[in-house]
């Protein structure tokens, strides 16, 4: 029972709960879906489903957060947006609108019973802002504006998703890219 089927449970996990949410996927779910052997899922995680749900949140957000970094590196403030929202339009389109964030999933679900799923979520939305504000910063936004623009396109980015998922159509995402775009350029220029 290597680590390599206990990645594929954690990158199970994060993928349904993306379309199931945390409470519709059970460990018979990232069973199936990961091809994982049945008694491994409690001994990779011996924490339960919280334990898994918390890795799969800090995966879900590494996965996008690399994709961020990579595409911060130039000086453009509009590329931070591309960045951020390329990868959710794939998964809006590809999944038929069934898909949403892992993260926000999680996140939207009371825990009172595990609050770490909380804090979790909470870092991850930190890192991709923190991430975004220094794309941002390199561009020329200046810091303190950098930060509160990349909260700004975090939350546009999630609500708009969900606004796609229930309308199932991009166009609620492209409205707020568009407008994300002009204002991070705008920063930039008067910054």
């Amino acid at each position: 029972m290597g680590t390599d089927s206990r990645e594929r449970m954690v990158r199970s996990a994060a993928y349904l709960f993306r379309e199931r949410g945390y409470s519709g996927t059970g460990f018979r779910d990232v069973i199936a879906h990961s091809g994982a052997p049945r008694g491994s899922i409690y001994h990779h995680f011996p924490g339960g489903k919280v334990q898994l749900a918390e890795e799969a949140v800090r995966y879900a957000g590494e996965f996008l957060n690399m994709g961020i970094e990579a595409a911060t590196q130039g000086e453009d403030a509009a590329s931070a947006v591309d960045a951020f929202v390329g990868w959710w339009r794939q998964v809006l389109i590809r999944s038929e609108f069934r898909a949403g964030c892992p993260v926000v999933a999680v996140t939207v679900e009371s825990h009172d019973d595990a609050p770490q799923l909380s804090k979790a979520a909470a870092a991850v939305f930190d890192r991709w802002e923190d991430t975004l504000a220094t794309g941002l910063g390199n561009a020329g936004v200046p810091d303190e504006r950098a930060a509160r623009l990349a909260r700004l396109i975090v939350a546009a980015v999630e609500g708009a998703t969900v606004l796609c998922r229930a309308h199932r159509d991009v166009r609620p995402l492209d409205d707020v890219v568009a407008e994300l775009k002009e204002l991070t350029r705008a920063a930039a220029e008067s910054g």
